[in-house]
């Protein structure tokens, strides 16, 4: 179809919005409709209006209905941009609020838009118009359509192409139109006069909505039927079919309501003369978020100022985001297709060292089984029966005890009740009326003969020994054993008492609250400290550097086989009260030692910690050892990259060592430690030392790898050689 050659192209569209007040609103409704009376008019000419009263000289209908609204513009308060003559007024519905949308036209800025991005790219604007503007009962059912005068009338289009389409079904329901906007962008309209679309081809009217970029929905304002079936039952499908995309949408009322009286015939529908009004359709537009525009007339005015501003207002928002996101994707691939820089692998994981559970009571009670070292019996009065123990473990865990063994004196205790408990309890002899010492006792160290006078107590001794060697803990085990053995209340009461007696704290009342708090307690661990490197119950001397170090026999047989063989066999320390130490400094030994008592240890450096390890080497104490190599793991894995390279410490010399005492889990974990800080260790001169086979494991294993920095080479030699910026350095 011919087209007519229009003027150049005009500016593209710039939106101002302002909300409307009450004074704005009359101004608007003055301006609509002096617009609507000059845009009849074909050949008269009008003044200006009382608020265009400078207006001098006549002028067309079309400069008269401008000058209009730039009036009513100004009394709405928006601030007219340079070139006035050129502006047009839009109606535009928002979610609560009616606006002004400002329009202004030029040559210059659309065609350096054009140069600048959208003559480059290929793009493309899809519109979809759906409804009829025609009303049914009008006499000018020959006028064309508002999207066939749009595209003949616009000097922004061109090289319109048309044709009659079918649907998904078959059925010719919608024109497709083809021509080219804004020089060579591709604009696509599909104008659907027909609702039945939605009803007979769901699917062609989704695939439509889908991809359209600018939807138009027309009706009539004297149709009130169809206005009513647009909104009850085709407006919901629309909104379904867009689900929450942000496409733009333009309801366009059409034609100038008509106040004829409404036909009275029952065959004719009641309402079919009567108009919708504008708000209503401002409603309409409010559910769709659309905006709203009244066309009185289809001329030039409405058409191409009016309708054609804001269409093509969402046709260049349209096009400046397609535009941004051919951009990104173009970015993109450019970037896919750069030289990325190597990716550095993660380094091997670490040999994982597993911890020792601790034996600690258990050793004590196994003790008391094995009867090693024991340097105190109890005897009933009789002398029937002998039940041996240990004076440092049993002073360890009662106040009565020290009393009874000397270790404190009553003025010491400052509390009666266990003085007369120890008492009443127990008697301390010496004598050879006695049976012989018992097993395992040096001839030098005769043991502590102690008379029980409670026979029941006696009786229970066994049994209460357990309790107090495994730890003091297990009171409601000693209750059910009692019990059992006794099986009279009375009596079974009677012993717990004394129990009581004997865990009592001085200045507190005996309670079994207090006997079962010494589960937490655990009475080992904090009062066999007192008896460290202490003289006091010491049965044994150790010399080491020129020093003497005293110790109990019990607790080194209890914790510690070398030590249990050496005291208990053929050997000239079990007969000696002073043992020499060779090959251990005084500090390693004595942290050895406050291990075996407490089961813990503080090592204050790396080195220490390794002496320590050598130490429990020596004695065969393997969870000592493992306590030294988790605090060497634990210290070198916290110690920064710039503290490793400058520090005196030889990891090697660590490594030789660690191997030398068949600390094979340390040894390991060190090997894989210089192999991840190659670049560290490789520059030092202890690295030399590492024997070929420990080499061979570092090169093999280092971090990161050969390939790895000959990737990163070429990478950099290739940033250079473009003159770009490094994305990793």
């Amino acid at each position: 179809m011919a087209v007519t050659e229009r003027p150049a192209a005009r500016l593209a569209p710039r939106v101002h919005l302002q909300p409307l007040s009450n004074a704005a609103t009359s101004a608007w409704a003055a301006a609509t409709a002096a617009t609507a009376a000059a845009a009849t008019a074909t050949t008269a000419t009008a003044t200006a209006t009382a608020t265009a009263a400078t207006a001098t000289t006549a002028a067309t209908a079309t400069t008269a209905a401008t000058a209009t609204t730039a009036a009513a513009a100004l009394a709405c308060g928006c601030s007219p941009s340079p070139g006035a003559a050129g502006t047009k007024l839009a109606r535009l519905v928002t979610d609560h609020v009616c606006v002004l949308l400002l329009i202004t036209g030029g040559g210059g800025a659309l065609k350096s838009r054009e140069g600048r991005g959208f003559g480059r790219i290929s793009m493309s604007v899809n519109i979809v118009a759906f409804g009829n503007e025609r009303d049914g009962f009008s006499d000018d059912n020959q006028q064309p359509s508002l999207i066939r005068s749009y595209l003949g009338r616009s000097a922004l289009i061109s090289q319109i192409d048309s044709s009659l389409s079918a649907s998904h079904v078959g059925n010719p329901v919608f024109t497709e139109y083809q021509a080219c906007v804004f020089g060579n962008v591709r604009l696509l309209v599909h104008d659907c006069p027909v609702w039945d679309i939605f009803d007979s081809d769901w699917y062609t009217s989704r695939s439509l909505i889908g991809g359209a970029d600018i939807i138009v929905i027309k009706y009539s304002v004297n149709d009130k039927t169809s206005f009513q079936e647009l909104k009850d039952s085709y407006v919901p499908m629309i909104k379904k079919a867009l689900n929450h995309c942000s496409v733009p949408v333009i309801i366009s009322a059409i034609g100038a309501r008509k106040t004829g009286v409404p036909c009275t015939c029952p065959l004719c529908t009641s309402d079919r003369r009567s108009c919708v009004t504008t708000s209503e359709g401002v409603q309409l537009a409010k559910e769709l978020g659309a905006t709203y525009l009244e066309l009185h007339t289809l001329n030039d005015f409405y058409i191409q100022k009016y309708f054609g501003g804001v269409l093509e207002y969402f046709m260049i928002q349209s096009l400046n985001q397609k535009s941004s996101e051919t951009m990104k994707k173009r970015k993109k691939t450019q970037k896919c297709h750069r030289v990325q820089p190597p990716q550095l692998e993660q380094p091997e994981k670490m040999p994982i060292l597993k911890g020792e559970a601790s034996h600690y009571d258990a050793d004590l009670h196994n003790l008391l089984c094995c009867c090693q070292c024991a340097d105190v019996a109890f005897y009933p009065e009789d002398l029937s029966t002998v039940v041996e123990a240990h004076k440092v473990i049993l002073c360890s865990v009662s106040h009565l005890f020290m009393l009874l063994f000397e270790v404190k004196s009553p003025a010491d205790i400052r509390d009666p009740s266990i003085v007369r408990a120890a008492q009443s309890l127990f008697a301390v002899e010496a004598g050879a009326a006695f049976p012989p010492a018992p097993r395992g006792v040096p001839p030098c160290a005769p043991p502590v003969r102690v008379v029980v006078k409670d026979s029941v107590f006696c009786s229970c001794l066994p049994d209460i020994l357990h309790f107090i060697y495994s730890g003091a803990f297990q009171w409601e085990r000693l209750e059910e054993d009692l019990k059992k053995k006794l099986k009279d209340p009375e009596k079974t009461e009677h012993v717990l008492e004394k129990v009581k007696c004997i865990l009592k704290t001085p200045g507190k009342l005996n309670t079994v609250k207090d006997c079962r708090s010494h589960q937490i307690k655990r009475l080992y661990n904090t009062s066999l400290r007192l008896f460290f490197n202490t003289p006091v119950l010491a049965d044994v001397i150790f010399k080491i550097q020129g020093a003497t170090v005293p110790a109990h026999r019990a607790v080194l047989v209890a914790r510690c086989e070398v030590m249990a063989a050496m005291f208990n066999g053929n050997y000239l320390e079990a007969n000696s009260i002073l043992v020499p130490v060779y090959g251990v400094s005084k500090d390693t030994f004595l942290s050895f030692l406050e291990y075996l008592y407490t089961d813990s240890c503080c090592p204050a450096s790396i080195l220490q910690a390794m002496s320590l390890l050598i130490c429990a080497e020596m004695y065969q104490v393997m969870r000592l050892q493992h306590i030294c190599e988790l605090y060497i793991i634990t210290q070198l894995q916290s110690m920064p990259s710039r503290e490793l390279a400058s520090t005196s410490l030889s990891i090697v010399s660590l490594l030789k060592k660690a191997k030398f005492h068949n600390s094979d889990c340390l040894s390991s974990w060190l090997l894989h430690f210089i192999a991840t800080n190659y670049l560290i260790f490789s520059q030092k001169p202890e690295f030399q030392d590492l024997s070929v086979e420990e080499r061979n494991f570092v090169e093999m294993h280092r971090w990161p790898s050969n390939l790895y920095l000959k990737q990163l080479a070429d990478y950099r030699n290739y940033v250079h050689s473009q003159k770009c910026h490094c994305t990793v350095m």
